[in-house]
C-alpha cells in the first residue's frame, strides 16, 4: 500500500484570540489520517480512483468580521458562521481536476474562533473542543461529502463526532 503524505497548514490571522496551533495541528493531522481509513467515508469520497501520493489544504483561523464578510461574499449569507470550505477538489468537474506531481489540493477550511467560543460555551466544551469538531465537519467537506439532505446531515455529524470520540481529541 503506497504511503500518502498529508500537508496541512494552519495560518491563524486573528491574533487577539490566543489558541495552540501546534496542538491543534497536530490533532487536525491525527483525524484527517483516521477519516481516511473509515470504509464510509474510502467509499464516497472525491480521492477515489484518482493517483496521488500527496494531499494538501489549509486551515484559516478568523475572527467573526472576516468569515462574515466572506459569507456574504461568497455565499450570499448576511451572517457570521462557525466554518467556511472551500473544497477545491471536491467540487471540481472531473474533467477540471488537477493534480501535479501526484499532489491534490483539497481547498481551504475557515474557521471563526469568535463563533467557536460562543458555541464551547453553549455546548459546555473548551474551545478547544469545539474547534477540533468544527474542523471535522470541514474536512469532511474538503473530501466532498455535504448535507443537503438530513441523511447527509446525519452522515456529517456521526461521522465528525466518531472521529473526535475515538481518537479523543
Amino acid at each position: 500500500m503506497k504511503k500518502i503524505t498529508t500537508n496541512i497548514f494552519i495560518e491563524n490571522i486573528y491574533e487577539q484570540f490566543p489558541f495552540d496551533e501546534v496542538v491543534f495541528h497536530d490533532d487536525v493531522q491525527k483525524m484527517f489520517a483516521y477519516m481516511l481509513t473509515l470504509p464510509e467515508i474510502k467509499e464516497k469520497y472525491c480521492l477515489k480512483g484518482f493517483d496521488y501520493s500527496t494531499i494538501v489544504f489549509d486551515i484559516v483561523l478568523c475572527d467573526n468580521a472576516e468569515i462574515h464578510r466572506i459569507n456574504r461574499e461568497y455565499r450570499h449569507i448576511d451572517r457570521p458562521t462557525d466554518v467556511i470550505t472551500f473544497a477545491i477538489f471536491a467540487d471540481s468537474e472531473p474533467d477540471d481536476v488537477f493534480i501535479m506531481d501526484g499532489e491534490i489540493n483539497l481547498g481551504e477550511i475557515l474557521i471563526s474562533l469568535d463563533t467557536i467560543k460562543e458555541q464551547a460555551a453553549q455546548n459546555n466544551v473548551s474551545t478547544e473542543d469545539e474547534s477540533r469538531l468544527i474542523a471535522a465537519h470541514g474536512m469532511l467537506h474538503l473530501l466532498g461529502f455535504d448535507h443537503q439532505t438530513e441523511d447527509d446531515y446525519n452522515f456529517v455529524v456521526k461521522t465528525q463526532n466518531k472521529i473526535k470520540a475515538v481518537l479523543d481529541v
